[in-house]
């Protein structure tokens, strides 16, 4: 009898501390020979309360679902630009950057099969693009020679990553407004590639003043595309920066990803 509840005392504590410390996956990317996620993205998952791990680079279908049994949410981390004729039958303009076909496939199947199986996904920058061309949408491929009435500049090189340089307007009631407790922002911006046509099942629920998307989260269960029913959320900028500078402003974001991850 000792020895029964010896164990369930000890599976209890293991499950409340599941429950307080939830295993948030951060995607990596490749650099040289090394497998990376910058700090700032695993400063903020430990300053709202999750427990980082860095998923290395894999197109092993058996790996990803390995690596999806120990996780309870998921970040998708920014970077370099889709391949758009691959991704989304679009011939790439010269405009368009550097891509990273491993890191491309390993992105894909990663979000997909962490949303059929039901854990909460925070896309950030590349990470909220993925979001659209893995689940059917498209990407400008350079805003400032496709989008006509753009007049922003969203790709800050050079300006530190912890100050905010232009304005988005926010869809009350949305998950992004809810969790910052505002319906307008100023965000950092460190990007020339933006969603264009937005997924079956997502909503936008913020935009820049020149009308680019700026966030979107799945409203509707998915076409084509199995889905847990987690909650999904995209935003083009960089809250993980503000976060680990100590800006308080965005690590409703985050906090409200290990909420989610908890159950």
């Amino acid at each position: 009898m000792k020895k029964i509840t010896l164990l369930l005392a000890v599976v209890l504590l293991a499950v409340n501390l599941m429950a307080k410390s939830p295993i948030i996956g951060i995607s990596g990317y490749v650099d040289g020979s090394q497998n990376v996620a910058n700090n700032t993205y695993i400063n903020s998952v430990r300053m709202a309360g999750g427990v980082p791990v860095v998923i290395p680079v894999t197109t092993d279908d058996a790996q990803i679902a390995s690596i999806l049994e120990v996780i309870n949410g998921l970040v998708m981390t920014g970077g370099e630009d889709f391949d758009p004729l691959k991704w989304y039958n679009e011939e790439p303009l010269r405009a368009n950057g550097d891509i990273a076909p491993v890191r491309d496939e390993f992105d894909v199947k990663l979000v997909r099969a962490a949303v059929a199986k039901g854990i909460p996904v925070l896309g950030i920058c590349r990470g909220e693009q993925l979001l659209s061309v893995a689940f059917g949408g498209s990407l400008y491929q350079d805003i400032p020679s496709q989008v006509k009435d753009s007049y922003v500049k969203h790709r800050q090189s050079g300006t530190p990553g912890s100050y905010g340089t232009h304005t988005i307007e926010i869809d009350k009631g949305s998950l992004l407004s809810k969790q910052i407790g505002a319906t307008t922002a100023v965000v950092n911006s460190f990007h020339h590639q933006a969603v264009k046509d937005v997924p079956y099942g997502f909503k936008v629920t913020a935009k820049s003043v020149d009308g680019v998307i700026e966030a979107m989260e799945r409203v509707a269960p998915l076409k084509d595309y199995p889905d847990g029913g987690a909650t999904i959320m995209g935003v083009q900028f960089h809250p993980e920066i503000f976060t680990s500078a100590g800006d308080t402003t965005f690590i409703g974001i985050f906090k409200y990803l290990i909420s989610e991850a908890c159950r």
